[in-house]
């Protein structure tokens, strides 16, 4: 048996003037230990200024606090039971835990589609492409061309989310700017958002730098750097930038990781988010081991000039590769399929840098940083990952992952064939036919 009580049957008086902010906090639930531990503590109850800040803000309704905030209770050197407010978006309103400690998110910009599923999110992504490509300048997403600016859609996007949901938003250019212009582009996205909600996305720079990011906009569009040879000062753009904004009181999502060896390096910058971009590196992958299997069989070298064509729009090679060996390439792709353990069940359904990712996370020393899956496509993808975090080996872990993917990819598995089935029975029987 558990035996529990509430703040209200402590019996304290509130602070005066405070008597508004106490009454929301007064359902809150205390352990047996946690009451006869206060009962001799304090002689008042209070909140702290952030819980006021925090009140004032999303101006809540009388009686509750926001959803994604926890309620921790302190004691003051004047005996006072002070509230407190701490942004936690593994909590509902009235710091009451979501009900799953898998957290879910939507990768979109789309205040339409955004709607019907925001009470379930806890965090929205969204990048320059879901903004402008998808949505605003996709005249069937915006209905009637109503939203013309990205603060326009920010704004919908975060009165329709409210409190309870953080909200990702990436830089426009990690390239170019000066620190000083991210600060500043940063400091207009938390006006918008509030410093609560906001969270800046920055992503992996790689072999890319603001002299050669050109290459990536003109011409055939390809850079003459490879992916794997970039100079330390380009690697860890990202990184720093990462590091400055987190230093001067943002939250990071650290993006475009889709290598497990990304991972370590990555929780260096101290982000709140990091990623595991799934999708396009499975496909990839089973493309390369389908084209090695069948040269295997029919030793004809059409099949590696095809592997090393399609290798080449991935950008494994650079500008100015076509020529590369075959056979370096077919060795290169042979060492990638090995490194992502894709002949074995590890990698097979291309989790394997999940399942790396949930193991450094299991030691990592980020209290607050959880891992967003991201970039899933078709019929296994989520059922393979809703299958992971069930497992003995990662259940405990489900609290550090929040799944994203656009609204319309969650809906589908949020039904069943047999969901029509019974509809069509039940309709029937409700209005009278047999």
């Amino acid at each position: 048996m558990v035996i529990e009580s509430k703040i209200k049957n402590l019996g304290l008086p509130a602070v005066n003037g405070e008597e508004d902010y106490v009454q929301r906090v007064l359902e809150q639930k205390l352990s047996f230990c946690e009451f006869n531990e206060l009962i001799p503590a304090a002689d008042y109850i209070g909140v702290t200024p952030e819980f006021k800040r925090v009140i004032d803000t999303f101006k809540v309704p009388a009686g509750e606090t926001p959803a994604g905030f926890e309620v921790q209770l302190t004691v003051s050197k004047d005996r006072v039971l002070r509230a407190d407010l701490k942004r936690n978006i593994s909590y509902d309103k009235n710091g009451v835990k979501r009900p799953t400690n898998l957290l879910f998110s939507a990768d979109s910009a789309n205040p339409y589609e955004v709607a019907p599923v925001s009470g379930l999110l806890a965090n929205l992504t969204c990048n320059p492409g879901i903004i402008y490509d998808l949505f605003i300048n996709n005249p069937k997403a915006n209905v009637g061309n109503k939203f013309k600016t990205r603060d326009e859609v920010m704004t919908e996007i975060g009165r329709i989310l409210g409190p309870g949901c953080d909200i990702s938003v990436e830089l426009n250019d990690p390239f170019g700017k000066s620190d000083a212009e991210i600060l500043e582009e940063a400091a207009h996205f938390k006006e918008i958002l509030t410093d609560y909600r906001v969270v800046i996305k920055v992503p992996h720079t790689g072999p890319v730098n603001k002299d050669n990011v050109g290459q990536l906009l003109t011409g055939d569009k390809r850079l003459d750097r490879r992916y794997d040879a970039p100079s330390t000062l380009d690697a860890f753009r990202g990184h720093n930038l990462a590091l400055m904004l987190q230093e001067n009181g943002y939250r990071i999502n650290f993006t475009l990781m889709f290598d497990p060896a990304q991972t370590a390096l990555a929780l260096q910058a101290k982000p709140y988010f990091i990623n595991s971009f799934i999708r396009h590196r499975l496909m990839q992958s089973q493309e390369m081991a389908n084209l090695l299997a069948i040269y295997e069989v029919t030793g004809e070298k059409k099949h590696l000039e095809a592997l090393r064509s399609f290798m080449l729009e991935k950008d494994y090679y650079a500008a100015g590769e076509e020529n590369v060996d075959l056979f370096a390439v077919k060795e290169k792709a042979e060492v990638l399929l090995n490194q992502r353990q894709f002949y074995d069940e590890e990698g097979a359904d291309g989790l394997d840098g999940f399942r790396h990712n949930l193991r450094v996370m299991r030691n990592c020393n980020l209290e607050d940083t959880r891992l967003i899956i991201c970039s899933m496509e078709g019929d296994h993808n989520y059922y393979d990952i809703d299958r992971l975090l069930a497992s003995d080996e990662f259940s405990d872990m489900a609290g550090k992952v929040v799944l994203t993917a656009e609204p319309g990819y969650l809906a589908r598995f949020s039904s069943s064939n047999q969901v029509v089935s019974y509809q069509r029975r039940f309709m029937n029987a409700a209005n009278g036919a047999k």
